[in-house]
């Protein structure tokens, strides 16, 4: 034989096998127990706790690395999510109220200030940062798989999701986690509308805008940041939408305008050519200027025969910046979420627990599982979906694998030392306020405390987190603002009289305490501005400068005196000896001795009470007295006469240091 036909055949050989092997790997089938579309924040962060957990999962991302959103957006590439790296302290959580893009782990390096320091960061570090948190975790993703197609398939036991991407490969799973975001730019059609330029795809050069007159269709964050972009070399900018601007530090959400993009608001209030200008967008008409075929004249154009119509003078360009909208067209009938009842559509609708509505299985991540908070809390950003994710995991881990909600159990007499800690640096209720709030199962001597829950699904709080509402009730602690429209900026904006603290206008903790769980019709009769139904009683712990709420006379003592009514018992603390006293007078001691004092057993036996006991001059015989004293039961002591207890409690008060019950009873029978 030739030996180049020998190669030929050879050659071919090896194409045809790899060949097969790419077409394999393209048109397989692939099953895991949980599939997440998106290899964003979400995503990633849903990952994490899926890795953590050891489920059999994939990631699916459709482009060649992490968080490819932010590698366009937004277009000036200045985030505007806050990395506070120097608050003054070293607590991890109580810092990740102040760090908005960093990632839940429990790697405490694995923070965003690895890649940035800069308080508004480069948009171009938060792909980094992702792609360190998949690396250095080790989650499993796959790059490159664009999934078209997601349908529902129901067998005779169970329902599943079919995946396809675009090779024809397909990925069944039993749970589907989309964590997509929003990216599908937000439109709105008019009589002009095509001849509008998109934020997706303007120019960010502000030379290109030398001089020109631009009207800017939006007033978010990014129509402001794009004017702000261009206000020195436009000769005048205007901006366009159905409602007021809306600024962030005056609604308290995140989402509303940011004080960082707010430049042209000056140079509007100041009267430099640039403008706000209020009207409904389907109602505006755009035409080009002595255009023949255009489809109206001058003329016919809304408010021509106004004389001082604010837009009477023509513009260069006119750019849309309405934001983004979910993908709701990559879903089969079978599995597509409705859309929300908010948000004008642009989100799925989702229950409480995040799970899209009569869509049993497929769970709704990050930023497009916002509709549940929209313009309440932080849920549409990382800061605060990192903790809706976490959430959702815990409803995933007690409905597929019977893992209850993680609690903690506490005696009574810890219950405040606990919730100071957790209002004074949790960072989960305290980013999504409002929304997760941690809850405190009352069982009598002691209680049983879940970190943040999903406050709208207590109603199925049974199902959701395995635990069980106890007969003596349960209380909630979230973070809530005033429910008052005030200027947050006006001399009076602040409550400093702890009296008064259901005035309390800032963020700050309220507790709400309920006998029994509210119900779905409960939820839905919500007194206006209330994020829970009325309870049985309800306390506010005002409002601190500082954010800490420790205060004795402010903040600690109001509380206490809030849970002894809740709890029907006494939560003071309490000296050794006014536990001792009221061990001998009382049938029941407070808990804090009951829980604390009383459980140390008895005096502790040491060789300095023994030969202090002798010398008191109280026991009916002195050392050297060749008298040997009797022998009590209780760890060998000595004791002579009735008088005995009382005599030891006066001559050993400072080195004694605990007593037990049985103390108590030993002195009875012996007098």
């Amino acid at each position: 034989m030739d030996p180049n036909l020998s190669c030929l055949i050879l050659f071919n050989l090896i194409c045809l096998v790899a060949c097969t092997s790419e077409n394999h790997q393209h048109n397989g089938s692939h099953h895991y127990d949980y599939c997440v579309v998106g290899g964003g924040p979400a995503g990633l962060q849903m990952g994490y706790f899926l890795s953590k957990a050891q489920r059999n999962y994939i990631i699916l991302e459709r482009n060649s690395g992490p968080g490819s959103f932010f590698n366009k957006y937004p277009r000036h590439r200045k985030l505007i999510s806050i990395n506070k790296i120097h608050t003054g302290r070293q607590n991890r959580e109580f810092n990740l109220r102040h760090d908005w893009n960093s990632l839940l782990s429990d790697d405490p390096n694995l923070l965003f200030k690895r890649v940035s320091r800069e308080f508004y960061p480069p948009a171009d570090t938060f792909p980094l940062y992702l792609s360190m948190f998949v690396k250095e975790l080790g989650l499993r993703v796959l790059y490159g798989v664009d999934i078209g197609k997601i349908r529902a398939v129901q067998s005779q036991t169970a329902r599943r999701y079919l995946l396809t991407d675009q090779h024809g490969s397909h990925y069944f799973c039993s749970i589907l986690l989309v964590a997509t975001g929003l990216w599908v730019p937000q439109t709105v059609d008019f009589v002009g509308s095509d001849l509008v330029e998109g934020y997706e795809s303007i120019s960010t050069n502000p030379e290109d805008f030398k001089n020109q007159a631009v009207l800017i269709l939006g007033k978010g964050n990014s129509a402001f940041e794009t004017a702000q972009s261009i206000l020195g070399s436009a000769s005048r900018v205007h901006m366009l939408s159905s409602s007021p601007v809306r600024l962030a530090w005056q609604t308290h959400y995140v989402g509303d305008l940011r004080a960082v993009n707010n430049e042209l608001i000056d140079t509007y209030q100041l009267k430099s050519l640039d403008g706000l200008v209020e009207s409904r967008l389907e109602k505006i008409v755009i035409a080009r200027k002595k255009d023949n075929g255009a489809n109206v004249t001058r003329e016919e154009l809304p408010s021509h025969h106004i004389d001082n119509f604010p837009m009477r003078k023509p513009y260069d360009r006119v750019i849309r910046c309405l934001g983004f909208r979910f993908n709701f067209s990559i879903f089969d009938s079978s599995a597509c979420p409705p859309n929300s009842e908010n948000a004008k559509g642009r989100l799925p609708g989702l229950t409480a627990w995040y799970e899209a509505t009569d869509t049993p299985g497929l769970f709704v991540l990050g930023t497009a599982g916002h509709s549940r908070d929209y313009r309440a809390s932080a849920g549409g950003f990382v800061h605060g979906f990192r903790y809706t994710v976490r959430a959702v995991h815990r409803v995933l881990e007690q409905r597929y694998h019977t893992n209850n909600w993680p609690s903690t159990t506490l005696l009574t007499t810890q219950l405040q030392s606990w919730i100071l800690k957790r209002v004074g640096e949790a960072s989960g209720p305290y980013q999504m306020f409002a929304v997760l709030g941690d809850l405190i199962l009352l069982r009598g001597s002691d209680c049983v405390y879940l970190d943040e829950f999903p406050l709208q699904a207590l109603p199925q709080f049974s199902s959701l987190s395995g635990h069980t509402v106890p007969s003596r009730g349960l209380i909630v602690v979230l973070m809530q603002y005033g429910k008052k429209k005030i200027d947050y900026l006006g001399s009076n904006r602040a409550e400093t009289d702890w009296t008064k603290a259901w005035k309390s206008n800032f963020l700050h903790p309220v507790l709400y305490y309920y006998e029994t769980l509210p119900t779905k019709d409960d939820m839905k009769l919500l007194p206006e501005g209330w994020p829970l139904p009325r309870p049985k009683a309800i306390h506010h712990m005002v409002e601190d400068f500082l954010a800490e709420w420790e205060s004795p006379i402010s903040h600690i003592q109001p509380l206490r005196r809030f849970l002894e009514h809740c709890l029907q018992t006494d939560l003071r603390t309490f000296y050794a000896e006014s536990c001792f006293r009221s061990s001998l007078t009382h049938h029941k001691p407070p808990p804090f001795c009951q829980q604390g004092y009383l459980k140390q057993q008895g005096v502790i036996h040491s060789s300095e009470l023994q030969q202090h006991f002798p010398t008191s001059g109280l026991s009916g015989w002195t050392a050297g007295s060749g008298e040997q004293p009797a022998t009590a039961p209780w760890r060998g002591a000595p004791v002579a006469g009735p008088g005995f207890m009382c005599a030891l409690l006066l001559s050993v008060l400072e080195p004694l240091t605990a007593a037990g019950l049985h103390f108590a009873e030993f002195a009875r029978r012996k007098s």
